[in-house]
């Protein structure tokens, strides 16, 4: 089962909304080159790929979280840290088998596709509502 960006992943600011659906398709890259059970390469360099872009887009989050004094931004740092971590034992898993097996694509959806379903629903979208409120004090 591939990710969708779709409208509950919409957080209203436009840059993180255009990252996280590149986000979504390198998640689904992934997800494709684990089709190939043999692939082991591809797949790690997928997940490389996956893992260099959730980089960049942390960066950006944070940085704008920053640039707003968001105040939930040393909880919102920690959740980033969890992928993270869970995308490092993506890795090992997959060093440590012989390709991407069944398992290996269970935990990229629950670990990667789950959690940053929530994480856009709930910590992302908190963040676009505390800049949109911030900017438009008028409006409380």
């Amino acid at each position: 089962m591939y990710a969708e960006f779709d409208d509950s992943l919409v957080t209203g600011n436009d840059l993180i909304d255009s990252q996280h659906r590149e986000l979504i398709q390198k998640i689904n890259d992934l997800l494709v080159k684990c089709e190939n059970k043999t692939d082991k390469a591809g797949a790690i360099r997928m997940l490389d790929y996956l893992s260099d872009y959730t980089e960049f887009h942390f960066g950006a989050e944070e940085k704008l979280q920053e640039e707003i004094g968001y105040p939930g931004i040393k909880e919102h740092k920690a959740k980033h840290e969890e992928l993270r971590r869970a995308v490092s034992e993506l890795h090992e898993m997959l060093e440590d088998q012989e390709g991407p097996t069944d398992e290996f694509v269970e935990q990229v959806q629950k670990q990667v596709v789950e959690w940053l379903y929530y994480h856009i629903k709930t910590f992302d979208r908190s963040v676009a509502e505390y800049k949109y409120m911030s900017g438009n004090p008028d409006r409380i």
